[in-house]
């Protein structure tokens, strides 16, 4: 039998930032999630949206996926004209 734990995700000064859980413990936390990201409010969103654009782990994920993407996108363009 597969016996998955918690794995946390650090950031490059070793700062807990993410938990992976099994399914198990979401399913427990699901609805409280759920709930805050519906309650925040319009400006809170966009306060976080503000500080993403200064966190380099978001910048570099970020750049990966437009890297990635890339080719896809100038066929999507040469496709349209």
């Amino acid at each position: 039998m597969l016996d998955i734990k918690r794995q946390f995700i650090t950031d490059s000064e070793g700062k807990p930032v993410a938990v992976i859980l099994p399914i198990q413990e979401f399913a427990l936390i699901e609805d409280v999630l759920e709930k805050q990201i519906k309650d925040r409010t319009e400006d809170e969103s966009l306060a976080l949206m503000g500080e993403a654009i200064h966190d380099p782990l978001f910048l570099a994920d970020l750049k990966e996926s437009m890297s990635a993407f890339q080719i896809v996108d100038i066929e999507a363009w040469e496709s349209e004209q």
